[in-house]
């Protein structure tokens, strides 16, 4: 009677043993969950330092926050590696790039990203420390312009617009399309970011807006400027099949709403526009 007694008091004490595991076991997917809730609510984007960086601090996160997400902002200053980081997940989404660039880089790289809203556009300009009007450049002068392969079709085409050159019909232009250089302008394609920094070296320099608002460039001082209703918009990039997702849902309405469109009227003052 005795062992039967330990018996039971064995598999008594057994499952209590296994429904305290399995009570734990439950409390452990509770919190997992709870964090995962909490990391859905945390939104990292790429950007460009001016004006993406600064719209995402002064006007986006402040309303990201009043429905319960983080904004974190990782800034970049170059063109590559916001879309490599993008499609690696380091990142939940990019704001930098225009539809072509991104369309031109998922071309070359075989990346799987689309985009959700067209935020605003950036007029690209030529710029002169040495000149007032774009005319005024001498047989021989140096150019400057972007060397990856949309921004430098978008400079060529504002020269071509002015009269400094003619090109080949087509989208990506290179220097090597150019069909007409009357006063033999001397080319050098120069990464965007840095053409700010060769402008006292050259007579012209073809300059993205973003790039020279970080440079404190005068936008106003510029001898020419790409028309306003250029197709080149500034995008919010995601990895395909995260568009739908509710966090980048509220980052796309954010980024177009009417604070944002009232802080580009007010502090860029036409040098960039908003797209929506």
């Amino acid at each position: 009677m005795k062992f039967k007694k330990f018996l039971s008091l064995g598999l008594a004490l057994a499952l209590a043993g296994s429904l305290a595991a399995c009570g734990t076991k439950k409390d452990s997917g509770t919190t997992g969950s709870t964090d995962t809730k909490k990391e859905d609510k945390v939104i990292t984007v790429g950007a460009s330092p001016s004006p993406h960086a600064e719209i995402l601090e002064k006007v986006v996160k402040p309303l990201l926050e009043k429905q319960g997400y983080t904004l974190n902002i990782k800034v970049f200053d170059d063109y590559v590696l916001p879309n490599t980081a993008l499609d690696e997940g380091s990142i939940d989404a990019n704001y930098f790039q225009h539809v072509p660039y991104l369309n031109e880089t998922i071309k070359e790289k075989g990346y799987n990203l689309t985009y959700t809203v067209k935020v605003h556009i950036e007029p690209i300009r030529a710029y002169s420390n040495k000149l007032t009007k774009l005319a005024d450049i001498k047989d021989g002068g140096q150019v400057a312009v972007p060397n990856d392969a949309t921004n430098e079709a978008r400079a060529l085409k504002l020269l071509e617009k002015n009269g400094l050159i003619k090109l080949k019909a087509g989208d990506l232009v290179t220097v090597k399309d150019i069909t007409e250089n009357t006063k033999k302008l001397k080319f050098t394609e120069t990464e965007a970011a840095q053409l700010p920094t060769v402008l006292k070296d050259v007579d012209v320099a073809v300059i993205n807006t973003n790039v020279a608002l970080a440079a404190k460039l005068d936008v106003n001082k510029a001898l020419a400027v790409e028309d306003k209703d250029s197709p080149y918009a500034n995008i919010l990039a995601v990895k395909k099949g995260n568009e739908n997702s509710d966090k980048v849902k509220a980052l796309s309405k954010a980024l177009n709403s009417p604070e944002v469109k009232k802080y580009i009227e007010d502090t860029y003052k036409g040098s960039i526009v908003a797209a929506f």
